[in-house]
């Protein structure tokens, strides 16, 4: 299935993992738009949840919390691969991710800046999509 999905697609993929996270949004809500079941909903979980890490850099823990929610309900169908993405991976860093914000709260998100200079927080990394190969 890996050589199904559009160039659009990686090109997401990529903007996620260089934490261009607006640019993937935009990149993969122009698939969504366009796309039919299953991927529809596949590439909006993916965009919902680069939204979330927007959020979460602009120190809006609100946004942040509810988009990784939706998001990870969204692809959480697809495990534990899907489109040559190891889903599951995704799902468990931003799962662990929310847990993290939620516990910590609105008055701490601050705290989880230093996640987007590559320094771990509380054991937590900022997610990264992987490639299957």
């Amino acid at each position: 299935m890996i050589e199904e999905m559009p160039i659009e697609f990686w090109q997401g993929i990529e903007e996620f993992n260089s934490q261009d996270f607006y640019a993937c949004h935009d990149t993969l809500e122009a698939l969504w738009m366009e796309a039919g079941e299953p991927d529809k909903r596949f590439y909006q979980g993916i965009l919902q949840i680069a939204v979330a890490l927007y959020h979460l850099g602009n120190q809006n823990w609100r946004g942040a919390a509810i988009l990784l929610g939706e998001g990870i309900n969204r692809i959480n169908y697809y495990q534990p691969s899907y489109a040559g993405i190891a889903v599951e991976d995704l799902l468990g860093q931003s799962a662990k991710l929310l847990s993290a914000l939620q516990q910590a709260g609105p008055e701490e998100v601050a705290e989880f800046l230093p996640l987007f200079a590559g320094t771990e927080v509380a054991g937590l990394k900022l997610p990264r999509i992987i490639k299957l190969e």
